[in-house]
């Protein structure tokens, strides 16, 4: 029998627990959910794209977590969704797309960091040396941002697939909605040392050098607020700053609680709760709270709601 599970090229996924008569109705919702993410963060990069009054600094980094989670959320809820309708005991993956779920999942959420430490650094400039904005955030320079967010996600999440593929697996079973690197090491015969050395260091890093970027940033965006007079200034400092910290607390709090709680197997379904939060709930808030809270983006969804009402 070990032979037959020692490095399986096939793996079965937990899924969540659903009784028969919540089936329909969790599986609606997921659907639901997953339409809204698509139609929202899509329709906004198409509006930026499309309208050259919005081809600016906060505009083209904003782009980027649309398309963070446009490709995050494909590669967990549409499977997710499938799994739901599906019985426990048929609930299989490959391990080749399992590893590539994990990869999915673990940039999707690394690299909502680094671009909200990208989109700081804008607003940093914007407030606190708006004389020198232009000269500063460059295309040259927001090109460096943009590889930068993506870049060091990418290593990141490289090195810590990598020491997870290399080590053999003996057990099948992803206890676990979906596939994330902590699932798959656990299915290791081998010393997981290293891993967990490296998946500790990652996450303190990630979240360590966001949580400080955000906190000295907006320190300095408040002293700025403080000792200026200004009400127009200090009125769109509120309102960026709002919107910001907003979705970075619910994305920090959720992610934070589900990296905690998969050092004990008794809250188990709590930790799916919290992975889910983590994943879809950024997706949604993300178009509602920046878009809407920008007065250019709120005048052209407006303008084109209302040429299509003239046309016919």
């Amino acid at each position: 029998m070990e032979n037959l599970t020692f490095n399986s090229p096939v793996l079965q996924l937990e899924g969540l627990f659903i009784s028969e008569q919540n089936l329909y109705p969790t599986f609606l919702f997921f659907l639901i959910v997953y339409v809204l993410i698509m139609v929202s963060n899509v329709g906004i990069m198409l509006l930026i794209a499309n309208e050259r009054n919005l081809h600016e600094p906060m505009y083209i980094l904003f782009c980027n977590l649309p398309f963070n989670d446009v490709l995050g959320n494909s590669a967990v809820v549409p499977r997710l969704m499938v799994d739901i309708l599906r019985p426990a005991s048929e609930r299989y993956i490959s391990y080749t797309d399992c590893v590539a779920q994990a990869f999915c999942y673990h940039m999707y959420t690394t690299a909502s960091h680094t671009i909200l430490m990208a989109m700081a650094f804008d607003r940093y400039v914007a407030i606190c040396n708006p004389l020198h904005y232009t000269t500063i955030m460059t295309n040259k320079m927001l090109a460096k941002l943009t590889a930068a967010a993506w870049g060091v996600a990418l290593l990141l999440v490289g090195i810590l697939l990598g020491l997870t593929v290399r080590l053999n697996h003996c057990g099948i079973f992803i206890a676990n909605p979906f596939c994330d690197n902590a699932s798959l090491f656990k299915l290791s015969c081998e010393s997981t040392y290293i891993n967990n050395v490296y998946g500790l260091t990652y996450t303190v890093a990630v979240l360590g050098s966001s949580m400080g970027c955000i906190a000295l940033t907006y320190s300095r965006i408040t002293a700025v607020c403080l000792t200026s007079k200004s009400k127009t200034l200090n009125s769109k400092a509120l309102k960026t700053c709002s919107t910001h910290l907003t979705v970075y607390l619910i994305m920090w709090l959720s992610g934070f609680i589900m990296v905690l709680l998969h050092r004990f197997s008794g809250y188990a379904e709590y930790r799916k709760a919290a992975a889910l939060l983590c994943h879809i709930g950024p997706g949604i808030l993300n178009p509602v709270i920046y878009a809407l809270q920008s007065s250019e983006m709120r005048h052209f969804m407006l303008r084109i709601l209302c040429s299509k009402k003239v046309m016919p």
